[in-house]
């Protein structure tokens, strides 16, 4: 029990504190645990005033000893868990993120603080970020990615899958990484983790090809054949001569059951064939082509006109000899 002396001498302590005249106070708390050692309050109140002068070591030192000194003498659980928290915030102050945060779960074990649970779960998510920034190195996945081709090339899927996994980790933002992985999956007959990193890949780079034919030989393996032909049709849009996205459209629509009908009434929905039958100079061409089928020839020479003549033959608008 505190003697009322040494509550006299905290609270000259606490006024100096709210001064910010530090020094004073730390004359006061030193004089408090002086008289009665065994009151933790008196030490975390002085640790306090250490954290404010940015003594952060010091602080920490005291907030430890503040912990045995309420444990040996039964203090209040909040108390303990408060000395504690004291500690981890040190700790924050000296961006030692680790520490902060074990002694932040530490105070949480006592005493659980809805504000400090906050603080400790960002703190975590802050630690887990920097780690994985920490770990990005587009230079080591190029070399996993070597390796993992290699064991690809032998045959070796499982170990050609670590490197790829690796690469990931190394450059998660690496478009090729998934399209070298979903490659991997489709060998080992993992269809569905196959199409989750084909769509990894085309969210990272919409332009890169490869996704969308991964894409497309996964959706026909899984017998997803109107699906398999949107993702060769997507590969055509980018690169209309594709002979390997060509051949998996005519494969997707000879093994799908939709009828010519059905092909056409799904395509005038899409919103790119609908776009291109807005277009009034196109309208016109396909006018001309429907009169002149010699006609087509002269316009396959722009590469624009083209790509959308081909979009429609391939959606079942209109037929090409």
């Amino acid at each position: 029990m505190a003697t009322d002396e040494a509550v006299q001498e905290k609270n000259l302590g606490n006024e100096a504190y709210k001064k910010k005249d530090f020094s004073t106070a730390h004359i006061h708390y030193d004089k408090a645990i002086e008289l009665d050692p065994t009151n933790i309050a008196f030490y975390t109140n002085k640790a306090a005033a250490l954290f404010e002068e940015s003594r952060f070591d010091e602080c920490i030192e005291l907030c430890k000893k503040a912990v045995d000194i309420g444990r040996d003498n039964r203090a209040d659980y909040q108390m303990i868990a408060k000395a504690m928290a004291r500690a981890g915030n040190a700790y924050l102050k000296k961006e030692e993120l680790k520490e902060a945060l074990l002694w932040f779960q530490k105070s949480l074990s006592e005493h659980r603080d809805q504000e400090l649970v906050k603080k400790a779960k960002t703190l975590e998510a802050q630690i887990k970020e920097a780690e994985k920034l920490a770990y990005l190195n587009p230079e080591m996945a190029e070399e996993e990615k070597q390796k993992g081709n290699e064991y690809f090339k032998k045959g070796d899927y499982p170990t050609a899958m670590k490197h790829y996994n690796e690469a990931i980790k190394r450059h998660p933002d690496n478009a090729v990484l998934y399209s070298n992985r979903a490659a991997c999956y489709t060998k080992l007959m993992d269809f569905q983790r196959a199409l989750e990193d084909c769509e990894s890949c085309i969210r990272r780079d919409k332009k890169f090809i490869k996704g969308y034919i991964r894409k497309g030989s996964c959706l026909l393996a899984m017998k997803e054949f109107t699906k398999a032909q949107e993702a060769y049709e997507q590969a055509l849009s980018i690169d209309p001569a594709n002979a390997e996205a060509m051949q998996g459209l005519r494969q997707s629509i000879s093994n799908s059951d939709a009828t010519p009908e059905q092909v056409r009434e799904r395509a005038l929905k899409d919103p790119e064939v609908q776009e291109i039958l807005r277009d009034p100079g196109m309208r016109m061409i396909l006018e001309q082509m429907s009169q002149d089928p010699g006609a087509v020839r002269e316009h396959l020479a722009n590469p624009e006109i083209a790509k959308k003549i081909l979009k429609l033959k391939q959606a079942g608008i209109i037929q090409m000899h």
